[in-house]
């Protein structure tokens, strides 16, 4: 009986222009959450001094791992590939 009650889906796997665009994506995220942990860090007091270098140290492995990545595929994170992904987000955020 309790068959009756499970659905089964279909998982879409994306093709590398997709994974490749994502990764981009991430690489450009994690730059600008390092970008605003380095910019509270200097206004920080007390235990959040703690916490932003945390944070930091922490983006920072996680984009040192994903340009790795990025390089290891052959993906060229430029300034071209920014704008695009940008403007990219802009319109399907807007919709």
């Amino acid at each position: 009986m309790k068959s009756e009650y499970i659905k089964e889906t279909i998982i879409l796997d994306k093709d590398d222009k997709q994974k490749e665009d994502e990764l981009i994506m991430s690489i450009i995220k994690t730059r600008e959450e390092l970008k605003i942990a380095n910019i509270n860090f200097e206004y920080a007091e007390g235990k959040l001094i703690d916490y932003y270098s945390y944070k930091i140290k922490a983006n920072l492995s996680k984009l040192d791992y994903l340009v790795k990545k990025a390089k290891s595929k052959g993906i060229v994170v430029d300034m071209v590939n920014d704008i695009r992904l940008r403007q990219y987000n802009e319109k399907n955020e807007a919709v």
